[in-house]
């Protein structure tokens, strides 16, 4: 029945394609169900739908010039998939067209959004400019998924499904991460990032701009971080540990036009960027290029494997005047309210053989290297905060004691953002558990190389960012959550995408979606549509949730091995071969577990409709302990 069900929903929304006319449908059966991801608060779907072709116009209201950008936004969209430049006019009435419209008393939260199609037209209505832009979004996917195509699709139908949507967000911080400090992703690609986060109705781009593998932003005082420590003599190949590496000289950074550039870029998608300046550990490429910055007074290596390392920042007032005139540089390019300060993984090595640095936490009073780290970090807010911004920073700066006004990004599991959250400071979860795109999302065998760990499409489905042993009181300072993107093992933007897509949609419906419109089974119905969408625009993702994956037990008695085949949405359509060729649609369905001998060759596919949906899985049969996954 499920199988039915699953292909019934496909076929429905092919139905997309039929026609009928801008103000009377001329299939007013039509009833196709929508797939909008993340799922809106409230959504009522009527019978019909319009068409948008030539004819129809788009709305703005008289001197609401960023109405007017978005309206444009969506004209160009539409103009490379169709062909068709739609007119926009001024007016605030739908009829005819497709009305783009900013309501301030409307009955909705901040970024929220009412959008209804009718038969004689469409209407946008946000709360603010953030509200109708994310209506826009919403206005994409009610239409066929070739809307995404970057080539315009000949002879096809632009049709609009009557509804009517009531959506805002659940939550303020919606992030995504991106490490450009290990590998260095070119202004292009961080662009299209960018929009395909504006796709998902995320907010907020946090941007991992220094490292001890690389130093990535220019700063105007202090030339050497970008002509020494931006660049690194060669690469590590594969793990740490590993003594394999390229020999080749590597890194890259961003002028400070760029930088303006991208920002830019975001504000007009509605995204806030947040820069990491990382202090006072991973900070290698900057003592390397400013040694005195440091404890040693040596002059280190940008370092070119992955790991975390020695090299701390000094705690001399020359180092402070460092980071304060580095700060300032970037707060003037980044107009965002946070400013992340990391704060994570400092080693205290350097500071605990230091005297200069013992007599430093003997003159403050202070009890240990935690406390002189939370001494460093207030230091740091109090001139963050004297040019009107905020802090935030990984859950170590809680060690030691919280800067009074900091915020915490709580990766170590929850605990670290409950702790603040009872402390009344704000947080945003990020748990290595459920939040970290550089983990496999499929079982390794089929995957590129990745750090470790296993979080599935599901896995972060399944993530509520709000912890329930808060009182509802302190529930108020979980801002939200964010994915974290670390590029060790991730060179190229292809293999960014691999990692990132599909799970950024299952982590939109996470940030935005209410937990009772939540539903796991609903969501793997709209992944197809998704994918489709990412296909039309290029996105290099990953097919995991397909890939044939097994379990081998013993059999008592039996000298057989019951060999069972399986995927992570447990879809039909898995056909196997036995004598080594290749599977096709002609081979053997899989219709229940399989009784082989220990030896045997066995290779599995899932393919549906005529279509392969996933990698072939090749396998040798062993008894369990034997057998590797």
């Amino acid at each position: 029945m499920k199988t039915h069900f699953f292909r019934f929903y496909i076929w429905s929304i092919l139905l997309l394609g039929a026609s009928c006319s801008i103000s009377i449908p001329q299939e007013e059966e039509y009833n196709a169900p929508v797939s909008i991801i993340p799922g809106p608060v409230k959504i009522e779907q009527g019978k019909g739908a319009i068409l948008v072709n030539e004819q129809t116009k788009l709305f703005f209201k008289e001197g609401d010039e960023e109405s007017k950008k978005i309206a444009e936004e969506f004209q160009k969209k539409f103009k490379k998939a169709s062909g068709v430049t739609l007119t926009i006019e001024k007016g605030t009435q739908a009829e005819g067209g497709i009305l783009f419209m900013v309501d301030e008393t409307l009955d909705v939260p901040e970024e929220g959004y009412t959008l209804k199609v009718e038969n004689t037209g469409a209407e946008i209505i946000g709360k603010d400019h953030a509200g109708l832009f994310y209506g826009m979004q919403t206005l994409n996917q009610l239409l066929p998924t070739a809307i995404e195509s970057e080539q315009v699709i000949e002879n096809k139908k632009w049709l609009l499904p009557i509804v009517s949507i009531r959506d805002y967000p659940r939550y303020k911080w919606r992030g995504l991460h991106l490490d450009v400090a290990r590998h260095f992703s070119p202004v292009e690609f961080v662009k299209e990032y960018i929009d395909n986060m504006a796709m998902h109705k995320l907010n907020t781009f946090h941007w991992h701009l220094t490292d001890d593998q690389g130093w990535r932003i220019e700063i105007k005082k202090y030339p050497k971080l970008t002509e020494i420590g931006a660049y690194r003599d060669e690469t590590l190949v594969g793990h740490a540990g590993s003594t394999e590496y390229d020999g080749k000289r590597y890194g890259g950074f961003y002028t400070q036009e760029e930088i303006k550039e991208v920002v830019a870029y975001a504000r007009e998608r509605y995204i806030t960027v947040v820069p990491e300046i990382e202090m006072p550990g991973h900070a290698t490429a900057a003592v390397a290029s400013y040694p005195e910055l440091g404890v040693t007074g040596k002059r280190p290596k940008v370092i070119t494997e992955w790991g975390v390392f020695l090299d701390i920042y000094g705690i001399q007032d020359q180092t402070f005047d460092f980071l304060e005139d580095v700060l300032t540089e970037v707060i003037e390019l980044f107009p965002g309210k946070y400013i992340h300060i990391g704060g994570d993984e400092a080693w205290k090595d350097q500071w605990e053989a230091s005297p200069q640095v013992q007599a430093k936490i003997k003159e403050l009073g202070l009890k240990n290297e935690h406390e002189l780290q939370s001494w460093f970090i207030t230091r740091i807010e109090k001139f963050i905060n004297s040019k009107g911004r905020q802090i935030i920073g990984w859950d170590e700066i809680l060690e030691g004691g919280l800067a009074p006004n900091a915020a915490v990004m709580s990766w170590r599991g929850t605990e670290g953002g409950i702790a603040a959250a009872k402390e009344s400071h704000y947080v945003v979860m990020t748990p290595g558990s459920h939040m970290y795109f550089d983990h496999y999302q499929g079982d390794p065998q089929f995957e590129p190389l990745q750090i470790s760990g296993y979080t599935t499409l599901e896995k972060v489905y399944s993530y509520d960012p709000t912890p329930k042993s808060l009182s509802a009181e302190e529930q108020k300072f979980i801002l939200g959550a964010q994915a974290n993107v670390w590029s060790e093992y991730l060179p190229t933007s292809e293999k960014i995408e691999y990692v990132v897509f599909p799970r950024l949609a299952a982590l939109s419906e996470v940030l935005w979606t209410a937990p009772e419109n939540k539903n796991w089974e609903a969501f793997k119905l709209k992944i197809p549509f998704e994918l489709e969408r990412y296909r039309y625009r290029g996105i290099n993702y990953s097919k995991s949730i397909y890939y044939v994956t097994y379990d081998i037990k013993e059999k008592d008695g039996s000298d057989k091995l019951l060999v069972t085949l399986k995927n992570q949405f447990d879809m039909p359509g898995i056909h196997y071969t036995l004598d080594g060729s290749e599977p096709t649609e002609k081979s053997p369905l899989y219709e229940g577990a399989l009784y082989l001998d220990e030896g045997a060759k066995i290779k599995a596919v899932v393919i549906q409709d005529g279509k392969q949906l996933s990698k072939v899985t090749s396998l040798i049969i062993a008894k369990p302990e034997q057998n590797k996954k």
